[in-house]
């Protein structure tokens, strides 16, 4: 069995992510014969799959078994920082160049030097920082904010997304050639619940990592507890198996986990939703075209609003969940939940910066509430 372990030290946190993957169940075991076949390139490598597969691992794997493993492996985070920050952050800046710039910083590009950038969520970069990304990959160069001279670089491009990106590209949310260049190589992650002869051996080794740190002896796992590990649909993958033997460790007698021991999500995953028949579509362009008629201030913003609130609901108020179900990003879908105060996090818009029917939904805005999904 290969097993590859990711530390808080290898890098500043990206997201909710996995801190271990295994490699036992034959799907995982094809993942990993591909992840030596490209290794040795320097071709740009596009990971896809689920928040908590363990897409950060991969790319450390990618880049420990490269040429340029001496060399410094940079993880950035895509939807940590807006767009005017994130132009910044990955190209640098220069004294003065804004408000706040008092001396020059090179960005993550330059930082990575010779070695890896992994950018985690690329899809939540604005179209005009793609397209700056798009020319920095092409010429090889970057520009820091407020200067003219070009910087030459030398950096493998790892990106990584849990949104399908040819479905963004239709939408007109992710730009054609930027995706065409990063899918070189592609690496699709399984979801847990798809390799399940790598439950078990995850499960083993938590149980031993949190063992050792809670100073226990040896703990085992009984059967009625391996069935129900293998019955999880695991829709948090790797990162929500890790907590559910933190947990069990944390309550069990003896230093035996039953099945009562284990808490287990009672979320579902779900398939993609049908498109909704005609009559739906139908009864949603009404609602639309009466609020359209009420010429309401920020109405974007308030069917935005809207769309996440029932979004979020619908899917028993699970971020990623709610993310799989709009075909965007975990990040986008907590920075609108933190905006609106469904959880904790940024303060709300100001009541008289939103509409009126934010507040007194109108006839319309009430049958927008019933015929979105």
């Amino acid at each position: 069995m290969t097993l590859l372990t990711l530390t808080s030290s290898n890098a500043a946190p990206l997201s909710i992510r996995a801190k271990a993957l295994v490699f036992e169940d034959p799907r995982s075991k094809a993942l990993l014969h591909q992840i030596q076949q490209v290794a040795s390139s320097n071709a740009s490598v596009l990971i896809t799959g689920e928040t908590g597969t363990g897409k950060e691992i991969v790319a450390h794997h990618l880049h420990d078994l490269s040429a340029r493993r001496d060399r410094p492996f940079v993880g950035v985070n895509c939807g940590a920082f807006s767009e005017n920050l994130a132009e910044s952050e990955l190209f640098g800046h220069e004294r003065g160049a804004f408000t706040g710039a008092i001396a020059s910083k090179p960005g993550w590009f330059e930082s990575a030097h010779g070695g890896t950038l992994f950018l985690d969520e690329i899809g939540d970069l604005a179209l005009a920082i793609q397209v700056k990304l798009l020319r920095v990959l092409q010429e090889r160069e970057v520009v820091r904010l407020g200067s003219r001279s070009a910087v030459p670089i030398d950096v493998r491009l790892v990106a990584a997304t849990n949104v399908k990106l040819d479905e963004a590209v239709a939408a007109g949310h992710f730009r054609e050639d930027l995706f065409y260049r990063l899918n070189v190589a592609t690496l699709a992650v399984p979801a847990l619940r798809e390799r399940k002869g790598d439950i078990l051996p995850l499960a083993g080794y938590f149980l031993e990592l949190y063992r050792q740190r809670l100073g226990r002896p040896a703990a085992v796992l009984l059967p009625d507890a391996t069935e129900r590990l293998l019955d999880h649909a695991w829709p948090g993958n790797i990162r929500e198996l890790e907590n559910v033997i933190h947990h069990a460790l944390l309550i069990c007698h003896g230093n035996q986990v039953a099945a009562a021991d284990l808490r287990l999500s009672t979320l579902r995953t779900k398939s993609k939703p049908p498109v909704p028949p005609i009559a739906k579509g139908a009864a949603l362009e009404t609602a639309l075209a009466e609020l359209f008629e009420q010429n309401l201030p920020n109405l974007f913003e308030y069917i935005e609003e809207v769309l996440f609130r029932t979004a979020y609901s619908h899917c028993d108020e699970n971020q990623v969940q709610t993310a799989k179900l709009l075909g965007v990003s975990r990040n986008v879908v907590r920075a609108r939940l933190m905006q609106y105060r469904e959880i904790p996090g940024a303060r709300a818009k100001r009541p008289e910066d939103r509409p009126a029917s934010a507040h007194t939904p109108q006839p319309a805005s009430a049958r927008l509430l019933r015929v979105l999904p």
